[in-house]
């Protein structure tokens, strides 16, 4: 008889759940994110088990100890795994580089594994004694330090966390998950980008000109005009003044006035709706993080404010959020408007037809905030926003 199947998406807690199953030689089946039952687990969130309880040395001897293995669970999960994806995620590129980003989270991890140095002092395991459930959670988490963080220099003023994290590793749990592991010399560092050169097209010999006489000292040699915005070649609206209704939808009430005068003066056939999610919302972790990865975004679409309006909101809750926005777009194409961002392509683009009811229904959400998105079918609550003015 099956002991139970638990549902999972590929990260470092799936990397302990195996371990789990391997060791103790349990009857229970690992599947995909996809196939996990709504209506047993309606928040959809990940890892989820369906099964019977059964008791476990690695839940502690007493409720007290019970007590304590949940608490580092919670400290794992809400605080130290987050704040490590927010130093090492801008140095890896996986989020743009943001440097006092990455210096407070630095900071912050600071003082969550000095509580974990100084509990180890004393003790050999998280929990007493003897190995419990904190210690492989805790110590699977700690690996994302160990992998982009934790040099040679950390490990050897943190020499308790060290210990603790060798000795949990080689537990037959987690032995074949890091029986290969090679720590790091140093912390990973930041690279950015090079910039790409442009091929210049070979210089056409030609026949020598007559010298022209030269300029006056006095002579200021005239500036270079700036390129123009490929958007600028439609000229300006006719109908519809984007101006106007950035004006409208600072300064009055959304719902009651500003959206009814959008409708009113919007005009299609000089510009368009544009629906814009964010390809990599499995890797977003706090609202607020996620918050500020829209506010990056929106700031490198400055070149493009004459021909733009966009909202944009974070929905959702920590460690299970997305981003998703609704833009007014000049013309009948996005990319001449985006691709001034060099991470426009980390979004995906749909165009919305305001007169079906569910995109108009979407684009008065999104701009009102007010009211939770409908994605993929399901209502998610607005944890926050910003606006492209």
């Amino acid at each position: 008889m099956s002991q139970g199947t638990i549902y999972g998406s590929p990260s470092i807690r799936v990397v302990l759940l195996k371990g789990l199953i391997k060791h103790y030689k349990l009857d229970i089946t690992v599947e995909a994110k996809d196939d996990l039952n709504k209506d047993i687990f309606p928040l959809g969130k990940v890892p989820a088990f369906v099964g019977p309880k059964e008791n476990s040395p690695l839940l502690g001897k007493t409720k007290e100890d019970y007590a304590q293995i949940i608490r580092y669970l919670s400290l794992a999960n809400s605080e130290l795994l987050p704040t490590l994806f927010n130093a090492f995620g801008p140095l890896t590129g996986r989020v743009p580089y943001n440097k006092k980003q990455v210096s407070d989270a630095t900071v912050a991890i600071e003082k969550i594994v000095a509580t974990l140095e100084s509990r180890l002092n004393d003790y050999t395991y998280l929990v007493g004694e003897r190995l419990s459930l904190a210690d492989l959670f805790v110590a699977t988490i700690a690996t994302r330090g160990f992998d982009h963080l934790w040099g040679k220099e950390w490990r050897s003023a943190h020499p308790n966390i060290v210990r603790w994290w060798k000795t949990v590793t080689s537990n037959s749990i987690l032995a074949d998950q890091y029986s290969d592991y090679k720590f790091r010399d140093a912390p990973v560092e930041f690279v950015p980008p090079k910039k790409e050169k442009k091929e210049q097209a070979p210089k056409k010999e030609q026949a020598p000109k007559a010298a022209k006489p030269a300029p006056e000292a006095t002579q200021e040699e005239a500036p270079k005009p700036k390129p123009k915005h490929p958007l600028e070649a439609l000229g300006k609206s006719t109908k519809f003044n984007l101006d106007e209704w950035k004006r409208v939808y600072s300064n009055e009430e959304t719902r009651e006035t500003a959206l009814p005068w959008f409708w009113e003066h919007y005009d299609p056939t000089e510009w368009s709706l544009w629906r814009v999610d964010y390809k990599y919302n499995d890797e977003l972790t706090l609202p607020f993080m996620s918050n500020n990865l829209v506010g990056g975004f929106f700031n490198r679409l400055s070149a493009s404010t004459k021909y733009l309006f966009g909202s944009g909101v974070v929905y959702g809750e920590t460690n299970n959020n997305g981003i998703v926005a609704v833009f007014v777009v000049r013309g009948d194409k996005h990319e001449p408007a985006f691709d001034v961002a060099p991470d426009w392509e980390s979004y995906a683009f749909q165009q919305l037809d305001p007169t079906k009811p569910e995109d108009k229904e979407f684009v008065e959400d999104v701009f009102a905030w007010d009211k939770p998105v409908t994605i993929n079918g399901e209502k998610r609550e607005v944890a926050d926003g910003k606006n492209f003015k």
